[in-house]
């Protein structure tokens, strides 16, 4: 009797249970929860990463095609540079053999009277002609003159480190010339024509204190306030300029007499 209450008190109870422990069951998480949908790409979004990479390659593109011309560009101008410089060193070999072998053996016809040497074709680097020289009953050439008309024909012809350079070449192989004076005058010309002022006035400067009787003195002193002016260093070139007036003011040259006043002017000298 006890048994079949016990066991239909269980039943009861288990009846009971059941509704409680299917919404036991409900109320409890998943084990594994289920992942994130993702939202599938749309055709939009994946034509427009498509033009960016498009333009990032064409960009890449351009660049690598600029390096290689830059490059090139580059590798042309460094030979170029190579060329001129070869070519330079060779004229001034030249020239300095010439220089180093003396005068020239010029052939004596006995049929023909030797002429009458010409002047120099060589000019005044400020553009008034040197000095006549006396004629010479021979055939046979100065070539201190000639190398020091070879440096100005270079600077007159805008080749201005080849200027220079034949111009030094002759001031070392002859130092006590006439033309010294010149050729120191116009190497500093040169400097400043290229752009170089500072080196255009220690030269300049250089060459009227080592021979202030020079015939191109006077010349150094006011193209030394012209490279005091390139350097804005106004007073400076006045005091150039008052030292050109005080040294050679009755013998300065005519064209020297005519550039000083605007070249004062523009110094703003008092």
């Amino acid at each position: 009797m006890r048994l079949v209450q016990f066991g239909t008190a269980t039943a009861i109870a288990l009846a009971a249970a059941t509704p409680a422990l299917a919404q036991y069951r409900q109320a409890q998480p998943q084990q594994y929860p289920a992942a994130p949908a993702v939202a599938p790409a749309t055709q939009a979004s994946v034509a427009n990463l498509d033009n960016r990479i498009v333009t990032l390659e064409r960009q890449i593109s351009d660049l690598l095609r600029a390096e290689e011309e830059n490059g090139h560009r580059i590798a042309q101008l460094e030979a170029q540079l190579k060329q001129q410089k070869e070519n330079s060193s060779a004229r001034i070999a030249a020239l300095e053999a010439q220089l180093a072998s003396g005068p020239p053996a010029a052939p004596q016809s006995a049929a023909v009277e030797p002429e009458v040497q010409k002047p120099t074709k060589a000019v005044a680097d400020a553009g008034s002609k040197p000095a006549a020289t006396n004629a010479v009953a021979t055939t046979e050439t100065d070539p201190a003159e000639e190398a020091y008309d070879a440096g100005y024909q270079l600077w007159k012809a805008g080749k201005y480190d080849e200027a220079v350079g034949a111009l030094r070449a002759f001031t070392s192989a002859y130092p006590k010339h006439r033309r010294t004076s010149w050729a120191n005058n116009l190497t500093g010309r040169a400097l400043l024509d290229k752009g170089e002022p500072r080196a255009a006035a220690e030269v300049l400067l250089a060459n009227y204190r080592s021979n202030p009787k020079g015939e191109r003195a006077a010349d150094s002193l006011y193209y030394l306030g012209q490279s005091l002016m390139k350097l804005d260093q106004a007073s400076q070139a006045c005091k150039a300029y008052g030292e050109l007036e005080a040294v050679y003011g009755s013998s300065m040259r005519a064209d020297l007499k005519k550039m000083l006043p605007d070249a004062k002017a523009q110094a703003k000298c008092a």
